[in-house]
């Protein structure tokens, strides 16, 4: 029974979608600031893309895709985090790999289980009006895990990502830090499947980590300011599509994009007024300060007017 909410989400399947954007928008930019921070933007595509092998592995075994789909991005992230932590490729080349056996694998098992169509769209594109509530109840548990795991071990998980040397030195399990993160981000990238889909699942987890790292002043602002970008996204985005018929998770996506451009543009011309103000400051030059010999005559003469007359007791006698 849908809740008596105002327009545009008056009706059920738009409070659905209105939870599930929200969940979302709340925990994608979570894990993307970490990942932002160690410099691996892309991370999230690439474990998309290795979800897109999974969700064809459960359409061909006729199980729910968003198990099998988390199963293999689990797999996966483990897999580039232990090639990129044993040295064997960059991180770069770790997420290329995978990036395109995912894709390959995706394309091969899609076509032998006969499931090129609708279906499929939905994942790679998102379809978030068409959440039901038990696939609601999914992106929920998924979501509940990121936002404790950051909320539990957050702090632990910007030492590792800031100074990987730093926290091994402090005794810091780096290993296992390190894995928790990956199985984290293809948590988050699973979650986000019915929202935004595969191919935009990046963007979603980067944007808002960009604009509030413009905002923000700290680590646990980033946080804040990532997290609610993210959701207003997903809210406008969401009224938006409603009322110009669009697709909602692009739509959403390019929300982001437009917070981002925003709020760069703030910034720069930010900037450039403190420059100016700099740079005419310098031509000014030190206003207040006093010439240094008008000073040293100006107390000489204030000096000698305490100073007693020799001759005044003189004429008085």
């Amino acid at each position: 029974m849908p809740l008596p909410l105002p327009w545009p989400f008056e009706r059920e399947f738009m409070q659905l979608a209105l939870l599930a954007g929200v969940l979302v928008g709340l925990s994608a930019p979570l894990i993307g600031t970490f990942v932002v921070q160690r410099r691996m933007s892309l991370l999230g595509d690439g474990i998309g893309h290795l979800a897109f092998t999974g969700v064809a592995v459960g359409l061909l075994l006729e199980v729910w895709p968003v198990w099998s789909a988390l199963l293999v991005a689990v797999a996966g992230a483990l897999g580039i985090e232990r090639l990129r932590a044993q040295g064997r490729a960059s991180g770069d080349l770790a997420l290329a790999l995978f990036f395109y056996g995912g894709i390959a694998g995706g394309v091969v098992i899609s076509g032998k289980a006969g499931a090129l169509d609708a279906n499929l769209f939905a994942y790679l594109f998102g379809s978030i009006l068409t959440v039901t509530r038990g696939e609601l109840l999914a992106v929920a548990v998924l979501s509940g895990a990121v936002i404790a795991a950051v909320a539990i071990g957050g702090r632990l998980l910007f030492a590792v990502v800031v100074d990987e040397e730093w926290a091994r030195v402090a005794g810091l399990p780096v290993g296992v830090l390190n894995g928790v993160l990956a199985v984290l981000t293809a948590t988050a990238v699973v979650a986000a499947m019915r929202v935004v889909g595969i191919l935009l699942i990046a963007a979603l987890m980067v944007l808002p980590v960009a604009s509030a790292q413009v905002l923000a002043r700290s680590q646990r602002g980033t946080l804040w300011w990532a997290s609610g970008i993210g959701v207003g996204s997903a809210v406008v985005g969401l009224v938006a599509a409603r009322q110009w018929d669009l697709a909602p998770g692009g739509t959403i996506v390019l929300v982001a994009l437009v917070v981002f451009l925003v709020v760069s543009q703030l910034d720069a011309r930010r900037r450039l007024g403190v420059v100016a103000r700099a740079v005419r400051a310098v031509r000014r030059g030190p206003v207040d300060a006093p010439d240094p010999v008008l000073a040293g005559t100006i107390h000489a003469d204030h000096r000698h007017t305490h100073e007693p007359d020799p001759h005044a007791h003189e004429v008085h006698r």
